[in-house]
C-alpha cells in the first residue's frame, strides 16, 4: 500500500491493486485494512489479516468455477 492524501493503493493479493480512501482510518504503510466500498474502515492486526486470508481462500478453492 503506498498513501498519498486521502488516497491509497491497497494490495489485495493475487497482483490486483485498488485505490482506496483511507480519510477515516489512521493506516500506514505495510500496515492490513478493512475496506468496504472502495473505504478503508479499520486497520487489523496481521494475525487477524492473515487468518481471515486464509479462511477466503479455503472458500474459494472449494468452490466450484
Amino acid at each position: 500500500m503506498n498513501i498519498d492524501g486521502t488516497k491509497a493503493n491497497v494490495d489485495f493479493g493475487q497482483g490486483v491493486l485498488r485505490e482506496v480512501n483511507v480519510s477515516i482510518v489512521e493506516a500506514k504503510v505495510g500496515e492490513y485494512v478493512l475496506v468496504h466500498e472502495a473505504y478503508a474502515i479499520q486497520v487489523i492486526e496481521e494475525k487477524e489479516a492473515l487468518e481471515t486470508l486464509s479462511l477466503w481462500n479455503s472458500i474459494l478453492e472449494a468452490t466450484p468455477q
